[in-house]
């Protein structure tokens, strides 16, 4: 007995793998337990330089190959889409040994459905965060030295309506790697502007 947990199903299956990953990254966004639910993601600075921050997975839709986050309008991850739309997102979840990774590009969607959709699904503990004061990102006299509307203050929270945010990332590709004592399992999935699919195994 090696005590090591069983290969997945999906191990040798291009397609059964990229359905797996689908799912994971599904959960991610409900589980707040799963590793792919705060994923790291990344834009392209002002300066060219990466920058790179841990998100909340909102939203994934299979269909439409997109994900969902949300931020602050003011905040510089905003400047940054605007100007170079290009995003990545990284995410490994240790128990099942899986990382995934994607690229793709970024809309924002500020004063439209999408927003009040995303807007009106949050709980009141979310929408604290768009009611920081000052600007995030400001230099503070000290640590402490911002304001935030209390959760159950609803005209206070609802006034951060003005600066939130969602991000809707559409999917161009999406990379997996297993890692397993018997042989890491690493695939590569990518989607034409027409959403035609190409699958393919790469080296680990």
């Amino acid at each position: 007995m090696t005590g090591r947990a069983p290969l997945p199903s999906w191990q040798d299956d291009l397609h059964a793998t990229l359905a797996a990953c689908w799912g994971l990254l599904a959960r991610g966004v409900a589980d707040r337990r799963s590793g792919f639910h705060h994923p790291v993601i990344s834009s392209i600075g002002l300066d060219g330089a990466p920058r790179s921050r841990v998100m909340i997975l909102r939203g994934v839709d299979i269909a439409a190959l997109s994900l969902r986050v949300h931020t602050d309008l003011r905040s510089e991850k905003i400047a940054e889409w605007r100007a170079n739309p290009r995003m990545s997102v990284l995410g490994y979840d240790a128990g099942q040994k899986l990382q995934i990774r994607l690229a793709g590009r970024a809309s924002l969607h500020h004063d439209d459905a999408v927003a009040d959709a995303a807007w009106q699904a949050s709980r009141a503990m979310s929408r604290v965060c768009y009611g920081t004061r000052p600007v995030p990102g400001s230099e503070i006299a000290s640590g402490d030295a911002f304001a935030l509307p209390s959760p159950d203050d609803a005209e206070g929270l609802e006034a951060g309506r003005a600066h939130f945010s969602a991000v809707v990332m559409r999917i161009e590709s999406l990379e997996s790697l297993y890692l397993a004592f018997e042989g890491h399992r690493r695939a590569l999935f990518a989607w034409d502007a027409g959403g035609a699919l190409t699958a393919r195994w790469l080296a680990p």
